[in-house]
């Protein structure tokens, strides 16, 4: 039997560096950053967090090193609400690493160093097979290696557990795994990696989202920034908008919304209910600096949404 709401979430962990600048600097040029933080990110942790902290009942599958910041990374993440257990301290790997810079815009650039990521082995997967078998949902992103997120769908897909992915970073996947997924978010970029159809308006996503219907996705939800997400089922699709804040720092933002959504979807919320819900939850997240300091707490999301009327 199982109990409502159970999420597992598979993916990565990352200490992030962010430096933020007035404008990115060009090859060759040094420029001086005006504000430097530490935070813990990672999209699987990010989304992890994201759920744990707007009420989600979750289990996450992830790896750090065997070192301080790993330590760090599992103590907070159990504060957030998170069953730990399934994450491994890898013997003499470290936790992966983000450097991150942000403009003035909030635009961010990224370079990543996976270490104890890339451990997340198919062994490590079946070793979690009752968990995710047992689990409502399974929610995935591509910072783990594509065999064990593979591993992980079609244990999922077994056991009749859905399995969400955020196919980011953006990546080509095989029909093999796209066949198991059932509700795919991807942004623009990741849906024409996917699909080869640009997304610069609904038309065009409405096109893309076919395209993913054909490779046997019921659902498909592609975030188009501040324009909403276009959100189709079964090939009938609708832009649901999202709201107007002032944005400080994007980090997270896409992350935000995933761990929101599949919380608000675990509820048995109806899609567009939940796709506010997760619009919510990243539209307090982009008012704030920084992946999981600004990820905020169901109360959070209750009263934004409340104040929307």
């Amino acid at each position: 039997m199982k109990t409502a709401g159970n999420l597992v979430v598979l993916g990565s962990i990352n200490a992030d560096h962010i430096l933020n600048l007035d404008t990115f600097p060009t090859p060759g040029e040094t420029v001086t950053g005006n504000h430097y933080q530490v935070a813990f990110g990672g999209k699987g942790a990010n989304q992890a967090v994201a759920a744990g902290r707007s009420g989600a009942n979750i289990a996450f599958i992830a790896c750090t090193g065997d070192d301080d910041t790993g330590a760090r990374v599992r103590k907070q993440l159990a504060s957030d609400n998170i069953d730990v257990t399934p994450v491994s301290a890898i013997d003499g790997e470290s936790t992966g690493v983000a450097l991150i810079f942000v403009n003035a815009e909030g635009e961010n650039v990224i370079g990543i160093h996976a270490g104890a990521n890339a451990a997340l082995s198919t062994t490590l997967v079946e070793a979690e097979k009752t968990r995710i078998a047992q689990a409502d949902a399974l929610l995935m992103q591509l910072e783990s290696p594509l065999e064990s997120v593979l591993a992980a769908a079609n244990i999922a897909h077994q056991y009749q557990t859905s399995v969400v992915l955020n196919p980011a970073p953006a990546r080509e996947l095989s029909d093999e795994l796209l066949s198991l997924v059932d509700i795919i978010t991807p942004n623009e970029t990741e849906a024409e990696k996917l699909t080869g159809i640009r997304v610069e308006n609904d038309d065009d996503a409405a096109k893309a989202a076919r395209a993913l219907h054909d490779k046997g996705i019921r659902t498909v939800i592609i975030t188009l920034g501040s324009r909403g997400v276009w959100a189709s089922v079964d090939g009938k699709g609708q832009r649901v908008p999202g709201f107007k804040v002032k944005a400080i720092d994007t980090i997270a933002a896409g992350d935000t919304f995933n761990g929101a959504l599949v919380t608000a979807l675990l509820e048995e919320k109806p899609l567009d209910e939940a796709i506010r819900f997760a619009h919510a939850a990243a539209a307090i997240a982009v008012t704030r600096k920084g992946a999981q300091p600004s990820v905020p707490w169901r109360k959070e999301i209750d009263d934004f949404l409340q104040q929307q009327g």
